[in-house]
Order: C-alpha cells, then sequence, then structure tokens
C-alpha cells in the first residue's frame, strides 16, 4: 500500500526509539554481570528497589491525513510494562558497577518480537513487498489516495487508525451530495442536526448509503454508513456525479459558521469497487464549442443545478454562485456572484466530440475533461438570467444526444418563473426556450426532480418536488406539493394527493427513482419540526405516498424499462413505470404510452423540440403481443410513427403548388392576348402604309445608302449597322406567299436602341420581323413580353 492512503489503522512508531530501548537493556544486562563482586552481598531489599526502572515513553500518533494524537508506547504490547510506584520517585544513588542483575533482562527482546507479530508483518502482509496488494488483514479500506505519492517514496512504519464510519442516527439531514448507482444511492456531507432544538446545522463528511435493491419500511430504510474521509472538504450544495463505477464530487459551499475557508479546488472522485477516494488537483477547462478560450482554472461554484448523465459519460453544473465560502480569497465586501455558464465535465475514458482535446473520437483520460460553456444560444443574452438553486434533468432524444431542462431557481432578487423552460440541445452546446402549457408551479429555489420514461418511450414525465419561496425576506414557505411535467407536450399537471399522509414540506432534499419508486432523502423542514426520519417513498405511477419501499428484483443494473434495455440511451430507474392516468388524460394514450400529443402544445420555434422527437419502442406484453406499436430509432430519435400527419401536410403543399401554377399561367394568358393585340396592330398599320404609296421610303425607317441588314430566307436578321442615327438597314424577306419581297416599314419607334435593354430589344426585333407571339414564348419569359407591353 502506498503511502499517504488512508487506509491502515496504526500510526507511525519510532523505530530508532525502539532500538534505543532495546540497547539501553542490554547495555543495562552487561554492566551487572561485569560488576563487583561486593554487590552481590547487598541487601535483597537494597537489590531490589534498585532494579532499572523502565522508561516511560510516548510518540505521536499520526494518521494518513496528518491527524495527531498521543498514545503511550506500552499501548503497542500485549503485555504491559511493570513497574512498582517506587520507581517514579526512587532516585539510584549507586553508580551502576554496584547495580544488581534485572530480573526481566529478556523482555526488550519479547517487546521486539511482539512488536513485530502484531503490527509490521500486518503491514508488510498489506504492501507490494509481499505482493498481495488487495488482502488487508486489519480491515476494511476507507481513506485518500494522494495523487502526489508514487510506488517509489520511502516507507515507513504506520499505526493508522480506523477512520469513524458516519453516524446514521441524526435528527436531521439536508442539502447533501447523491447519487444512485446500480441500485445504491449514495450520500455525502450536507447539514445535519444532532438532536432537537439544536439551533444551528453542522456542516460534515459524513458518507453513507442506501439500498434499494431490498424493500424496506421508511421508519427502519436500509442505511449503512461508510467511514468518514478526511480528504474531501465537508460541504453542502454541491453534487455528486456519477459514472457506472465512480463517483465525483463538485462544487459546494463550505461551513458559515463557524465560518470555514475554501481550499483551492480539487476533483474528489470515490472509486466504488475499491472504496477509495482519489484527489485530481488543479483542474483546468478545455477549449470546445461556445466555450470559453480553455485553459482556465476550475473554480467551485455552490448551489447550482447538476446531473448525471452516464449513457454519454458527462456530468453537468449548471449556474450557481461564487462567494467567500466557495473561492479563496474572495473578499467579504465582495458580493455574491451569480452565474449562468454551464460547466461539462466527460468522465475518464468517455469520448466527446464538444471538446478539441477530445476530437477525433479520443478518450478523456483519468483526470476527466473540463469545458465551460457560457455562449450556447441565447446564453449570453439578458433574456437568460443568472440564477442559483434550480433543478437539472435529462431526457433522452429529441437530439442527437437528448437535452437538458433548467427547473426553478433563482437570486437573491428575483425567481426563474416555470411557465418558461430553459432547453439545452447537448449536441449543439446551444440553449433554447420552451413555453408550457397549463397551470403551472409557484416559483420556488432548491426543489428535487427526476425523470421517468414510459414503456413506449413517447413520453418523458420530470416529477419535481418541494423546495421554497426566499420572499419575503426572513418569512420563507416551504413546499409539499408535486408536480409533473411531461414532454413533449410541456404541459403541467398537479398531482393530488388529498387524504394522503403528505410527509412535511421540505426544500434541499435529494430524489432519486428506481423500480419506478421516488426515494426522497432529507431535507429542511423549518424551525417547527424538531426532527425528522427524513426517508419517503413516493409512487410515480400510482402517484401516491407509501410506508414502504418496494424492491421489483427485475430490470438491468440500470433499471432501465424492458423494452429499452437494447438501447444505452434509455433512462435508468424506470423499470416497472407506467404512465399515471392524471397523465393520459392530458396527452393521450395508455399505461405503456401511445402518446397521442407527441409536440409542444405551445408550439417550438425553433430548436431539438421544433425538429426532434422522442425515442420510441415497441411494448410487448407476457405472451409476446405487441402492446403498443412504435418506430424502433437510433441514438437521434427522430423517427417514430406518432407525430404531425404527414399525408395531409404533403396534401397542402402539393395543393398550393397548384394554386401558385394556376396565377402563374393566368398571368402569362394576360400578357399573351396584351402582346398578340399589339403585333395585330402593328401589322394592320403596316399594311395600310404599303398599299397607300408602294415606292416610297418609310417615313418610319431612317434613311441612308451606308450599311445594310440582310435576311436570309429563314427570316433571320443579319445586323451590320454601327452608330446612333448614322445607320441605315434594309429588309428584305419573304411575303405570305413565299416570294422574295420588301418587307413593309415599321415605326421608328420600334426600333431597338443602341446599348438598350437586350430582351426588350429583342421583343421588339420580333414584332419588326413580323414574327407573331406565341403563349409558349410568353411562358417561358414573360418579362421580355411585358416590357413589350409596357413600351407601346
Amino acid at each position: 500500500m502506498a503511502i499517504g492512503e488512508s487506509d491502515g489503522y496504526f500510526d507511525d512508531v519510532s523505530v530508532a526509539e525502539l532500538m534505543a530501548h532495546s540497547q539501553h537493556a542490554h547495555q543495562t544486562q552487561r554492566a551487572h554481570q561485569n560488576g563487583s563482586n561486593a554487590s552481590l552481598t547487598t541487601s535483597t531489599s537494597r537489590r531490589e528497589t534498585r532494579l532499572q526502572c523502565p522508561r516511560r515513553s510516548k510518540f505521536t500518533e499520526i494518521d494518513v491525513d496528518g491527524e495527531h494524537a498521543s498514545a503511550p508506547l506500552e499501548s503497542a504490547f500485549p503485555v504491559p510494562l511493570s513497574r512498582s510506584s517506587s520507581c517514579d520517585s526512587e532516585v539510584d544513588r549507586e553508580s551502576p558497577s554496584s547495580s544488581a542483575i534485572p530480573i526481566f533482562s529478556l523482555h526488550p527482546r519479547l517487546y521486539l518480537l511482539t512488536l513485530l507479530i502484531f503490527i509490521v508483518l500486518p503491514l508488510l502482509y498489506d504492501t507490494r513487498w509481499l505482493n498481495i496488494p488487495d488482502v488487508n488483514l486489519v480491515g476494511v479500506r476507507a481513506g485518500v489516495i494522494s495523487p502526489a505519492r508514487s510506488a517509489g517514496d520511502d516507507f515507513s512504519l504506520h499505526k493508522w487508525r480506523k477512520r469513524a464510519d458516519t453516524n446514521t442516527d441524526v435528527c436531521s439531514r439536508f442539502s447533501g451530495q447523491s447519487a444512485l448507482v446500480n441500485g445504491t444511492i449514495y450520500v455525502y456531507g450536507g447539514h445535519s442536526t444532532q438532536e432537537p432544538g439544536q439551533n444551528e446545522s453542522t456542516w460534515t463528511n459524513d458518507f453513507f448509503t442506501v439500498d434499494l435493491t431490498k424493500s424496506w419500511d421508511i421508519s427502519g430504510p436500509s442505511v449503512s454508513g461508510l467511514p468518514k474521509p478526511s480528504g474531501p472538504p465537508a460541504v453542502a450544495n454541491g453534487y455528486l456525479w456519477n459514472s457506472y463505477d465512480s463517483l465525483f464530487l463538485y462544487g459546494g459551499i463550505v461551513s458559515d459558521s463557524p465560518p470555514a475557508v475554501p481550499d483551492p479546488y480539487s476533483l474528489w472522485e470515490y472509486q466504488i469497487k475499491g472504496g477509495k477516494w482519489v484527489e485530481h488537483p488543479n483542474p483546468k477547462t478545455s477549449k470546445g464549442n461556445n466555450s470559453d478560450s480553455g485553459n482556465q482554472p476550475v473554480l467551485q461554484s455552490g448551489e447550482g443545478a447538476g446531473v448525471s448523465v452516464p449513457e454519454l459519460g458527462r456530468g453537468y453544473y449548471f449556474a450557481g454562485h461564487y462567494d467567500l465560502f466557495t473561492t479563496p480569497g474572495w473578499s467579504i465586501q465582495t458580493e455574491r456572484l451569480y452565474l449562468k455558464s454551464l460547466l461539462e465535465f466527460t468522465f475518464p475514458g468517455y469520448t466527446n466530440d464538444g471538446v478539441q482535446d477530445l476530437a477525433g473520437g479520443k478518450t478523456a483520460g483519468d483526470d476527466g475533461v473540463w469545458r465551460n460553456v457560457t455562449q450556447g444560444g441565447i446564453q449570453d443574452t439578458a433574456r437568460f438570467p443568472n440564477r442559483a438553486d434550480g433543478s437539472l434533468v435529462y431526457v433522452p432524444g429529441f437530439g442527437e444526444q437528448g437535452i437538458l431542462l433548467s427547473i426553478g431557481g433563482g437570486t437573491a432578487d428575483s425567481f426563474s418563473q416555470l411557465n418558461v423552460i430553459d432547453v439545452y440541445d447537448i449536441a449543439n452546446s446551444t440553449w433554447y426556450k420552451q413555453a408550457t402549457s397549463g397551470e403551472y408551479p409557484n416559483p420556488r429555489v432548491n426543489p428535487c426532480a427526476v425523470a421517468a420514461s414510459a414503456p413506449d418511450g413517447s413520453s418523458t414525465n420530470i416529477y419535481v418536488y418541494g423546495g421554497q419561496n426566499l420572499t419575503p425576506y426572513g418569512q420563507q414557505v416551504q413546499y409539499d406539493d408535486m408536480w409533473i411535467l411531461t414532454v413533449p407536450s410541456f404541459t403541467w399537471i398537479k398531482v393530488d394527493t388529498t387524504n394522503q399522509s403528505v410527509p412535511p414540506a421540505r426544500v434541499g432534499a435529494s430524489c432519486s427513482i428506481w423500480d419506478g419508486q421516488i426515494v426522497i432523502v432529507g431535507g429542511y423542514t423549518g424551525p417547527e419540526l424538531s426532527c425528522d426520519n427524513g426517508f419517503y417513498v413516493f409512487s410515480a405511477t400510482e402517484l401516491k405516498w407509501q410506508n414502504n419501499f418496494n424492491a421489483l428484483g427485475g430490470g438491468n443494473a440500470q433499471n432501465q424499462q424492458t423494452s429499452q434495455e437494447k438501447d444505452l440511451m434509455a433512462l435508468g430507474g424506470s423499470y416497472g413505470y407506467e404512465v399515471p392516468g392524471a397523465v393520459q388524460s392530458i396527452i393521450g394514450g395508455n399505461s405503456k404510452g401511445g402518446a397521442t400529443i407527441t409536440a409542444p402544445v405551445e408550439a417550438a420555434t425553433q430548436g431539438p423540440l421544433a425538429t426532434g422527437k422522442p425515442i420510441t419502442y415497441t411494448v410487448t406484453d407476457s405472451s409476446g403481443a405487441v402492446t403498443t406499436q412504435t418506430s424502433v430509432t437510433g441514438s437521434g430519435g427522430n423517427n417514430g410513427d406518432s407525430g404531425p400527419n404527414v399525408g395531409a401536410i404533403v396534401a397542402g403543399v402539393v395543393a398550393g403548388c397548384f394554386a401558385v401554377l394556376a396565377a402563374y399561367l393566368g398571368f402569362c394568358a394576360w400578357v399573351y392576348r396584351r402582346q398578340l393585340k399589339l403585333y395585330k396592330n402593328h401589322v394592320a398599320m403596316t399594311q395600310r402604309a404599303a398599299a397607300g404609296a408602294p415606292n416610297e421610303k418609310s417615313s418610319f425607317l431612317p434613311s441612308s445608302t451606308e450599311g445594310s441588314s440582310a435576311r436570309n430566307g429563314k427570316g433571320s436578321l443579319t445586323d451590320q449597322s454601327s452608330g446612333m442615327g448614322g445607320a441605315s438597314s434594309k429588309f428584305t424577306g419573304s411575303n405570305s406567299n413565299g416570294e422574295d419581297g420588301n418587307l413593309p416599314p415599321l415605326p421608328t419607334g420600334l426600333w431597338p436602341p443602341v446599348g438598350g435593354n437586350s430582351t426588350a430589344n429583342s421583343s421588339n426585333e420580333d414584332l419588326m420581323l413580323g414574327q407573331e407571339p406565341t403563349f409558349v414564348g410568353v411562358l417561358l419569359n414573360p418579362r421580355r413580353s411585358l416590357r413589350v407591353i409596357n413600351r407601346d
């Protein structure tokens, strides 16, 4: 075992002191053996009173974390050192040469042998010297691994004191950090009171578990205390992220009474399998999508909203605040700073394409990877206020990696309203807002919230419990109500708990869901209630408070719905959950799902709720018959047989296209008739001019003998003129009988100006050449024909 672990139970013993004690005994023995014979004639009583008195010695007891205590050296031995009361006051007046031979001359060797057997060998057995690192003779490990230590550090003997297990018998506890892993709730830190009437709570580093793999009554929950660590700080209102094999403690505030000074932030990891705490000091952020510039120190904030997404291998901590109880060096004269940033932590061994350091499928190292999202969509606008003391919930589907919902919270001056929910698209690192429908809860801080998935995934129902209103100051009101926000309809539903045994109103409780049951741990109930059991259970299906937790004994390690076990992105804790009747009455469907409202009632205008859908599944009963038929989707969650009527949408689009086409055809027909009428008028005019003066030049055409334009037999025009007003043209062609002849003169107003619009010019040329307009020509180029009409 490496030095620095607090997994041992003995304090440091000075080897030099023990050797000195042994040498002193040997020297005394030799002095007696070489003494004069005269000393042997002294009286027996004088000889006995002059026996060497054992030296009293004490040493300092040091545990792994630097705590000190004192214990006598004799406590290390199974046989107490013998000494008479006269030894303490007797002064040896004789020279060493006249000392009697000691009776207990062999005792130092026995002491040393005892030391080796009872102290040294167990320590050696627990080290790599014997190549048995996982076996410990002295008990269960519980302590801190210091990463600064290495296997090459000097080894010294330790007498490590066993750490006391957490006392689970307290009057009340609240504002702790909790996580649920594989059927076990882990609770760390927070406040606690030990007896009724205690005016001030105590910040603790208590660490205990609640077992959800077995049934228990709320009056006697299955709770086990774990050894208290000394490395992680005693904090409240932080968060305990979890992967499938580790816990990660972030944030929180230290004691304000008596005031404590926070240390520079370190991430503390609890390795569940080994039962060890590991420190990751001096974390820094990495640059990524919508983040800060990177390489910034990670600061400890408190009273933010946290959530674990082990499906993605990430933890999130939203908003919170900095002050002198979270940040070292913060001046007491500096006001608390509320935040609106989203801190993301990628667990060791997981990927994250939103971080530059993990591009290309790289995985996070042993210290994980941090990203501070500060510029995600509306996040840096006034529409997105700073806040603390809210809740954060993960919902799969809609986007490629799911979405996060921020519920509640506020500052000392204002609260976040619950009629509009802030939604974070994980894949795009962008925040959006979504309006809700129905009666919504009063503004509140520090509620707890969990999410449960319908068996077919067509709805995810978020349960929000408790919290409190902070205004007016000094008249805080705790809540005991339960609300459901059903997604994707985003409709609030108040749970009717009339005639139920409702727990006392509370704030700062932790909520977890397992086997479709919500387990409440702790919570502050106000000064009126002396002590509170702090363990309550609510059936998310029956919408009732119950007196016990009923372990169902099924499901996989994540406790997913049976129909969702093959999807790693499906919600955990939903095994055995069915959609309550109160929710069915709002969104349609049945207990297995089949919701008919599959989009927000208040239509989303942008973001994942406007473009995405929930992940849906096919549910079968015990006989294999299909109960709810839906499409199995990928991680994007954009498939499913429920949703808008696609056929109606397509029919509407087609009808609209036909309407536009009909209007266009009508417009072209009108232009064609106008252009055809103009053409006929011009033809009639030229015919009359030709009949009245056949040998005269038309006054409509410029007169010149230079330059010519020849028209071939097909009616094409070759223009060889140049210059403005100085060019002459002569047109030849064939008459209606196919014979060649001179074309009748055209009005000069139709002569195409040099440098004019080419489309208009070509249209005028058509008239000059005697070409009758066609409907197809107008249809293909209505602008050309329209210019001819406008120039007439």
